[in-house]
Parts: C-alpha cells; structure tokens; sequence
C-alpha cells in the first residue's frame, strides 16, 4: 500500500474495507491481512488530519498576530 495516498482515498479504502469484514465472506487470513491494511490506512488518516490541524493552528496564531497590529 502507498503511504502517499490522500486522506480521502485513505477513508474511502477504510470503508470498503468495514463493509467487507461486516459482510463476514472472507477467510480468517484474509481478514487479517484486512485488518492489517485498515490500521496502516488509520495511520495516515490520522497524520494527515494532525497536519491539517498544525496548518490550521499556525493560521489562527497569525490571523491573531495581524489582529494585535
């Protein structure tokens, strides 16, 4: 799996994933490898929201630097 992939394509492949194990029609290995793959997939979804948050934070405290002028 890419570690470059987007947060959408990241949530939207974690989602197909739950479904999959919801449906409860594979084999115990492959739901292994499935789970494997929605972990590595929380990872970057979870990097990619910290960094949007930094952004954000970095935003705020320069909106309210230029406010304080």
């Amino acid at each position: 799996m890419e570690e470059n992939i987007s947060y959408e394509q990241a949530s939207n492949r974690l989602a197909e994933i739950i479904v999959i194990l919801e449906e409860n029609n594979v084999s115990l290995n492959e739901a292994n490898l499935l789970f494997d793959e929605g972990k590595k997939l929380i990872e970057i979804c979870y990097k990619s929201l910290d960094g949007a948050k930094g952004k954000l934070t970095e935003i705020r405290e320069t909106l309210n630097k230029l406010t304080e002028e």
